[in-house]
């Protein structure tokens, strides 16, 4: 895969986490960068992780396998977009 198109599938990965969250918490969000941490700056918890990765699942098709998903990979936005593009 070339650059541009890995730039290309991770900003749709990043924008699918931020339509999903928005679904999950139901609220707009508007300032979300790759930065953002999900649940220091986004108060989430165990249940809204539930919902926000089936939500992805459901937005990409793909299906997360809980086993492979480390706390590290929920630290932040970013984090998530790369376990994703990852495990595509």
């Amino acid at each position: 895969m070339t650059t541009v198109a890995q730039d290309t599938d991770r900003r749709q990965i990043i924008d699918a986490i931020v339509v999903a969250l928005s679904e999950v918490l139901r609220k707009e969000l508007t300032d979300v960068t790759e930065e953002t941490r999900l649940f220091d700056d986004l108060s989430l918890d165990s249940t809204s992780v539930l919902g926000l990765l089936m939500a992805l699942e459901d937005a990409l098709d793909i299906e997360v396998d809980p086993e492979s998903l480390e706390q590290s990979h929920l630290e932040s936005v970013g984090a998530l977009a790369g376990y994703i593009a990852e495990s595509r």
